[in-house]
Order: structure tokens, then sequence, then C-alpha cells
């Protein structure tokens, strides 16, 4: 199983009025975890992209458990527990650093297609290559 964490510290702006991370922001948070994952592996999404493929979300799953307030440092943790075949199911957990209290979790999925047409393809060589090492 492939497992990165990374840190990100809440901004004033991405609290709502009742002074909670509003509820769209995890799904950003995902995003920072999945992209230090990737960067952990040597590649970057600019590198996929470079090479001619796109990673599209088709699917988000997020489950509240307890607030994160303006300040507060997250830790991210983001798993892929398999090496795709055809969609990229990645897991994320989100702790309070403070107290290792879960705010957090659930997953996305991903398909790989090609930049050019859009089209979903399996996951290129270079990518399972550089993931093959967590496996």
């Amino acid at each position: 199983m492939m497992t990165f964490k990374t840190e990100i510290r809440v901004r004033y702006a991405d609290t709502d009025q009742m002074q909670f991370v509003y509820n769209g922001k995890y799904l950003e948070y995902f995003e920072v975890g999945r992209t230090e994952l990737i960067r952990s592996s040597g590649l970057s999404y600019s590198k996929i992209e470079s090479e001619g493929y796109q990673l599209p979300l088709i699917e988000a799953h997020i489950k509240y458990i307890s607030a994160a307030f303006y300040d507060d440092i997250l830790v991210i943790e983001t798993s892929l527990k398999e090496i795709p075949k055809f969609k990229m199911k990645l897991e994320y957990k989100i702790f309070r650093k403070e107290n290792n209290e879960l705010v957090t979790e659930g997953y996305t999925e991903h398909i790989f297609v090609k930049k050019d047409t859009k089209k979903p393809v399996r996951p290129p060589k270079f990518f399972v290559d550089a993931i093959n090492k967590y496996y």
C-alpha cells in the first residue's frame, strides 16, 4: 500500500459563518493529499499531463466526523491500496495535528484519459512503474 502524509494549516478563507472549515474545502484538501502522494513517487501532475494524460475525478465521498477551525494544522493521510488497473481509488483521513483527532475521511476515484481525445485508458506504464515500488 502506498501512503503519504502532508500538513495544511486552515486559512480564515477556508471557514464558513459557523467558523467551521467549509464542507467543500475538504475536496481541496483531498487534492493536496493526492498531489503530494503522487509527488512522493517521483511524479507530478505536470509530468502526467506532459506525457499526454489527465486524471479526472469520477466519484467522491466524504464523511464529516468533527469540525476543523481556523488556524488548525491538519494532517492529510492519503492512501492508494492497490495498483490501479483502470480506476484509481484514493482514500483519505484528515486528522487535527494537535490531538490526532479524526476530522474527516473519504475517498476519490479517478480514471486516466488521453489529454487530446479525453478517452479513458489504462494507467500508463510510466505511472505504474513509479508506484510499483510501494507494492
